[in-house]
């Protein structure tokens, strides 16, 4: 047995073993309530759902988080602000460890010091990223976008794939989510040396920083990225790669990641198509267009402490042109993001006086009233994206088109988490039913005729 096999084996695993005995139990719960209510209607169908990305159809099952329109993302029932103060911390800071998070999305129990100690030295043994990883991304010329760079990476490490070994040797479906656990586990591992390669090569002529162990998940990620002269850095990735890590199941990447896994590709497929998504400017690319704009607004103000009078007359600028304010408006918040607010708090403790974070609260007091006056817009409130951009410049972070990567880094948390409970459920291959045009009209039809 390697030192890999042995660092991950089942006997060494207490999370393996609590997640297997629960998954079980929810399996076989879920097995006869499904054989019993199986004709039950859970939802209605409309035709602009149809037609608009099927918007809202309670069509699968994400154990992980749900997301209500007014409390916003709860993590197996716990908001943001009870996940602050339950959750595990590094010694002497105030901000929840990540490693807590995937503990408590994948079991369901808020973990303790221990447990959580224990994971984190999981993932530091599992970080070895292989040597070919690096060559591939090395390939790429420099102003490749750090999205294209992060799937293409990933992609590259299944070859190290467990399940998709194991599948080829021949496994028995209730053994899925065992193989799918490991890869995950490697992956989550991975990503932030991934990540930080990816941003020292591309921003800083490739002079990397070696991880340093001594350190948590988080706390290494900023390490590594290399800002090392404001130690607030590693409490704000800790609070980021825990706010970011779910948004249930249909958001794009989440549902990316359960449909090319419900084909039984392994988690490495499964985790590149959920990051392509991620790369959509309707979806995680939209936080770099919020400092995108933030910066523009600047240079047109010349200033970097505009009015609020200023800001309202650019953002009528900006909707007066058929463009949207970015960082505003969610498919399903009705109230400002609990992640947003979260960001504000850390902004107010640690870097009130920074003239961007002071210019995002401007907005937040100037835009809602403004997008609520046009009687269109549903929820004009702030998104996580509202705030992130800012937090990250007043670090030096000023690449925003790398702003997806780290959201990237934090979502794969959930999206795996997720993956490994699919498989533990025997969830089926997706296949929803297509319809043409033509049907629709003739549907419509014979409906109005029955009437």
């Amino acid at each position: 047995m390697d030192l890999n096999e042995h660092v991950h084996s089942e006997y060494s695993d207490p999370l393996k073993q609590k997640f297997e005995s629960q998954a079980k139990e929810v399996a076989k719960t879920l097995k006869a309530v499904l054989k019993e209510n199986a004709s039950m209607k859970m939802d209605e169908v409309t035709l602009k759902q149809v037609f608009g990305g099927m918007r809202g159809v309670k069509s699968m099952v994400w154990e992980t988080s749900q997301l209500d329109p007014v409390d916003g993302i709860r993590f197996r029932g716990y908001s943001i602000p009870e996940l602050k103060e339950k959750l595990p911390k590094a010694e002497g800071d105030k901000e929840p460890l990540p490693e807590g998070l995937f503990w408590l999305m994948l079991v369901g129990e808020i973990p303790t010091e221990e447990q959580v100690s224990w994971l984190s030295k999981q993932w530091k043994h599992r970080s070895n990223v292989p040597e070919h990883t690096f060559k591939v991304l090395d390939s790429f010329p420099a102003e490749t976008h750090p999205m294209t760079q992060l799937s293409a990476a990933i992609i590259s490490m299944q070859t190290g794939s467990q399940f998709s070994r194991r599948y080829a040797e021949g496994m028995n479906k209730s053994e899925y989510w065992d193989p799918t656990y490991e890869d995950a586990m490697n992956l989550i591992a991975r990503l932030p040396r991934v990540a930080a390669y990816i941003y020292r090569r591309t921003y800083h002529n490739g002079d990397h920083i070696a991880p340093d162990l001594s350190l948590d998940w988080a706390a290494n990620f900023a390490h590594m990225l290399g800002v090392s002269d404001k130690p607030d850095f590693k409490s704000l990735m800790r609070l980021y790669l825990t706010i970011h890590a779910d948004h249930e199941g249909g958001n794009a990447s989440a549902h990316a990641t359960h449909l090319v896994g419900s084909t039984l590709s392994d988690a490495y497929f499964a985790l590149a198509g959920g990051m392509s998504a991620l790369a959509g400017p309707l979806h995680g690319l939209a936080n770099q267009e919020v400092i995108k704009w933030i910066f523009k607004m600047v240079d047109a103000l010349g200033t970097t402490n505009p009015t609020k009078e200023q800001i309202a007359d650019y953002v009528n600028s900006t909707l007066a042109s058929g463009q949207v304010i970015p960082g505003y408006g969610h498919a399903v918040l009705r109230r400002p993001d609990p992640r947003f607010v979260a960001q504000k708090a850390f902004a107010e403790e640690y870097i009130k006086d920074d003239d961007i974070v002071n210019i995002v609260w401007k907005i937040f007091e100037v835009v809602p009233p403004i997008l609520d006056s046009l009687g269109k817009v549903k929820n004009p409130w702030p998104n996580v994206d509202a705030h992130s951009g800012a937090l990250l410049v007043h670090f030096g972070m000023k690449e925003y088109s790398f702003y997806t990567v780290l959201f990237g880094v934090s979502r794969a948390m959930g999206v795996l988490a997720s993956l490994v409970w699919s498989r533990a459920l025997g969830m089926p291959l997706e296949r929803p039913k297509s319809v043409t045009s033509a049907w629709v009209l003739e549907h419509i039809s014979s409906q109005k005729a029955t009437v």
